[in-house]
Parts: C-alpha cells; sequence; structure tokens
C-alpha cells in the first residue's frame, strides 16, 4: 500500500536481507550465479517467504544491494574529509570504491540490460557527486592537480571492469594507486 509506513521489524528484516546478500556477494567475489538466495535468509533470520516479500526476485535484491553499496560509499565523502587530508581522503574512497566496482559487476552481469540502464540512470549522479567533492576539496588543498573532473576519474577506473578475478585482489589496488599518483598536483 502507497504512503503506508513499514513496521520496524519489517524495515530491520529487510535491511539484514539486504546487508546478507552483500556479504554473500563479497565472499562470491561478486559472482552473483553463486549468490544462494536460500543461503542469504539463513544469513539474515528471515524465512524465505519474508526474503521473497521483499524482493520478489534475485534482480531485486541485487538492485537493492547496489543501491545500498552506493548509498554507503557516498556517506563516506563527508567523513573521510573530515579525518584526512582531502587527497588521503580521496585514496580511502577509491580503496573503498574498488570493494564497490566489484560487488557492481556482478550486480551488471545479473541484472537484464534494460533493468540495468533505469538502475544506473537514476543513481550515477550520486556517485559523479562524491566524487566532484572530493576532486575539488583536493584542488582548493593544492593536492590534486587542475583540469581533472569526475569523468575524467570514471572513465580511468573503468579499467576495473577489465581485470580478471583471478587477478581483481592484486591488480585494483595497483591501478587505484597508479590513478592517485597521477591526481596528484
Amino acid at each position: 500500500m502507497a504512503g503506508r509506513e513499514r513496521r520496524s521489524d519489517a524495515v530491520a528484516n529487510r535491511d539484514r536481507i539486504v546487508e546478507a546478500a552483500r556479504a554473500e556477494l563479497s565472499e562470491s567475489n561478486g559472482a552473483t550465479d553463486d549468490l544462494k538466495l536460500h543461503r542469504v535468509a539463513k544469513a539474515a533470520g528471515v524465512g524465505q517467504g519474508t526474503l521473497y516479500r521483499h524482493f520478489p526476485t534475485r534482480e531485486h535484491l541485487l538492485a537493492e544491494v547496489y543501491r545500498a553499496e552506493l548509498t554507503q560509499l557516498v556517506g563516506t565523502v563527508t567523513p573521510l574529509l573530515a579525518e584526512h587530508s582531502p587527497l588521503d581522503a580521496l585514496s580511502h574512497w577509491l580503496d573503498r570504491l574498488v570493494e564497490y566496482a566489484r560487488v557492481k559487476r556482478g550486480v551488471m552481469a545479473a541484472i537484464e540490460v534494460a533493468a540495468w540502464q533505469d538502475l544506473y540512470s537514476s543513481q550515477h549522479q550520486r556517485l559523479d557527486d562524491a566524487l566532484e567533492t572530493l576532486l575539488e576539496q583536493g584542488k582548493a588543498a593544492g593536492q590534486i592537480r587542475g583540469g581533472v573532473d569526475a569523468a575524467d576519474v570514471i572513465l580511468l577506473l573503468g579499467a576495473l571492469s577489465r581485470i580478471p578475478e583471478a587477478d581483481w585482489a592484486e591488480r585494483a589496488p595497483r591501478i587505484v594507486a597508479v590513478i592517485v599518483d597521477g591526481l596528484r598536483a
């Protein structure tokens, strides 16, 4: 029913399901075909009926995992800037982005193209804005080179999608380090 508030236990169940699915994806290195919904339900402490009430299909669950990952990633910008220099904050944020990219890659592989495009188009501006905030703070502090914007960095980060899964743990951090080094003023 539209406009009806969810019960707190229903909200908590939904959150646990999403977190359990995220944990399962992380353990399987983003391989969504390894995501077993019965294991997600068990890890979340709910029955399969509860899982399917919140997420009628695997695709719905994966889309919500993606949204939750993006929200967490975007939400780290302000605390990182409060705790670190702008360049260090950007570096820490990009490290977090590596894990996000692994989940995103699995989600992209599992969700139909049309649904993925809708999901991405409704969410990508938040990612761009977060990255732009980090870059602007770094430029203002003289730590990040001028003439670079979020679109440039996103294009560079596209290299993450070309890393074979077997090489991910070794190569992804190295690629991020090269990107950060290239952004230094």
